[in-house]
């Protein structure tokens, strides 16, 4: 299959080589060059602006870090919609179902379907291809595009409407949120006590309060002290909010995301956007006063 990437990042520069891999043809656009070019090496072909690449391909694939940029992509100056092969719009970044519901509304009048497909899994995820592909679209596009979507991982139809798959991946990035959140100050408190924070992840992991948190970013980035899991401070609170926004809309009380998103809130104000989303530790372990590394 023809496809165009459009944002050669953390996520998107693995999921475009793991097309690549697979035997897609793949037009590229990144706004650095340096992003572009290893694919380059590897047989794609290099696009000037987002509506060049739909001038090209009939499916575009993008994997974008904010609303705003996603916007400007799709309907900017040199937008996708400026494109005159384009058929489709895959959607593989995090945006919220009302922006997803937006994009499909301005594209529709150019015969663009929209299809929202969020994936979950990490950077790890996206290079092994074992992510969570949540998709929303029409059935008959989203299995044209089955063989393609599953390259990344295993794909999960969330529904016809666009939005579903993102308001899906809200809950589930919610719910990662705040057993990191949650992890950090459990922890944070039996360090206090006098236990060692390994001994605390073992137990924990053996037992009821076992979570992502305690299995993968706190042996591999908290406890080492490498804060380096791979995924941005700005990018996991651009997610937390906009699934307070999702609540909001819906006219969900959220007591926990409230106290939740306060605390990421508090870290990236202390750490910034570009700090790794674990660094959310240090400022536990600032409030409690300890420190959660592994024991030499």
């Amino acid at each position: 299959m023809d496809i165009g990437f459009i944002g050669l990042g953390n996520m998107g520069g693995p999921m475009s080589r793991r097309l690549m891999a697979a035997g897609h043809k793949l037009t590229v656009f990144d706004t650095r060059k340096e992003a572009m070019e290893p694919l380059v090496k590897l047989g794609a072909e290099a696009a000037r602006s987002p509506a060049e690449v739909a001038d090209r391909v009939e499916t575009v694939m993008t994997s974008l870090p904010s609303l705003d940029v996603g916007m400007k992509v799709v309907s900017g100056e040199d937008g996708i919609i400026r494109g005159n092969r384009v058929r489709r719009y895959v959607d593989l970044s995090t945006t919220g179902s009302r922006a997803a519901i937006a994009t499909a509304e301005i594209l529709k009048p150019r015969g663009i379907v929209q299809i929202d497909s969020p994936v979950s899994g990490g950077v790890a995820g996206a290079e092994k291809g074992t992510l969570a592909v949540m998709v929303s679209g029409p059935r008959e596009e989203v299995e044209l595009l089955r063989p393609a979507l599953e390259v990344f991982g295993k794909l999960f139809y969330c529904g016809d409407r666009p939005g579903l798959a993102q308001s899906m991946k809200l809950a589930n990035n919610f719910l990662s949120a705040t057993g990191m959140a949650a992890s950090c100050e459990a922890i944070a408190m039996g360090v206090k006590a006098g236990l060692d924070p390994s001994l605390m992840v073992d137990v924990i992991n053996a037992g009821s309060g076992m979570n992502t948190a305690t299995t993968q970013k706190f042996p591999r980035s908290v406890l080492p002290g490498t804060f380096d899991y791979g995924f941005g401070m700005g990018l996991m609170v651009k997610d937390v909010r906009l699934f307070l926004q999702e609540a909001e809309a819906f006219g969900i009380p959220v007591e926990v995301a409230a106290a939740v998103g306060r605390l990421w809130e508090k870290a990236l104000a202390e750490h910034g956007p570009q700090a790794d989303f674990t660094a959310i530790a240090k400022t536990v372990e600032r409030g409690a006063g300890v420190e959660m590394r592994a024991r030499k």
